[in-house]
């Protein structure tokens, strides 16, 4: 007979390796799609497009519009004490004597003078880092999600007694902190994709010290980072198939890390599920004593 082990595992990674939809976010940023300076509307082109992109969205800014410390200044802004920007590149032509042995270009003695092409920067700020900009060039105020709450889901986010903070355009939990971080509601189109992406923040929420104290890395070493997101995903697919909120895959950039802890430890996905559940139990016990949400069946 084959191990019980190797056979759930083996279809758990067979299921995996049939392909998964390209991850999605739950949440839209209405990050604007070209770089721009939020002045002049001119779009930054080359390398400042591929610069500024890639700072936008690992900063988590809403848009990626930009300005210069003076261009802030005379706008009657100012650029928040501690903020660092992003420099931006450019030419500047310089006019040179065609006859100075200094200058390490091809002489041509029919010129007296040559224009030679320097490479200048100067730094600029995302909007999200300046106070006082007119209304029209800040952040915009998040609006009120299109979506009704669903009670029962609500309940369970809410009596967990996590603190939760909604703003910016990523998900996650600090553990320095303690808190979860999540966009607005209004950010998500739907209310699966909320209570999807909050319940599966308050699994990594239990592994705190003063809650379930989950420490993976004595059995999983490098790759416990990969399965504390393998047992957040389950936890969050169990609570929403209670909650009967339709679940989706919040993190399939992870797959690969997964498909390799399961490929090496034919046990790892047991473990996992069963810290899943724990955490899962845990917030349905808090919700259960307050409203009466009911817990899960073994």
């Amino acid at each position: 007979m084959r191990d019980l082990y190797q056979l759930v595992t083996d279809k758990i990674v067979a299921a995996l390796e049939a392909g998964t939809p390209p991850w999605v976010r739950p949440w839209h940023t209405h990050t604007d799609p070209l770089p721009i300076n939020a002045e002049t509307h001119r779009t930054y082109r080359g390398v400042n497009f591929l610069t500024l992109a890639i700072e936008a969205q690992y900063r988590g800014y809403t848009r990626s519009c930009w300005l210069t410390y003076r261009q802030a200044a005379a706008l009657g802004a100012q650029v928040r004490r501690g903020e660092h920007g992003v420099p931006v590149v450019f030419w500047k032509l310089r006019k040179v004597d065609a006859k100075a042995e200094t200058e390490p270009w091809p002489r041509d003695d029919d010129l007296s003078e040559r224009v030679i092409p320097l490479l200048r920067h100067y730094t600029v700020f995302n909007v999200a880092q300046i106070d006082g900009l007119p209304p029209e060039m800040a952040e915009p105020v998040p609006s009120v999600p299109t979506w009704t709450g669903d009670e029962m889901a609500e309940r369970v986010v809410s009596d967990s007694g996590a603190d939760i903070r909604h703003g910016g355009s990523k998900a996650f939990y600090h553990p320095a902190g303690d808190y979860i971080q999540i966009p607005p509601r209004a950010a998500f189109a739907h209310p699966a994709g909320y209570y999807g992406t909050a319940l599966h923040e308050l699994v990594h929420w239990t592994a705190h010290p003063s809650r379930l104290a989950r420490s993976l890395s004595g059995r999983f070493g490098d790759d416990a980072y990969a399965v504390e997101e393998l047992i957040a995903e389950l936890g969050s697919a169990f609570l929403c198939a209670h909650l009967r909120v339709d679940g989706q895959l919040q993190h399939a950039s992870y797959i690969s890390n997964w498909l390799r802890v399961l490929r090496s430890d034919k046990r790892a996905v047991f473990v996992a599920s069963t810290k899943a559940q724990n955490a899962a139990d845990f917030l349905l016990t808090h919700s259960t004593k307050s409203k009466g949400v009911g817990a899960l069946a073994a």
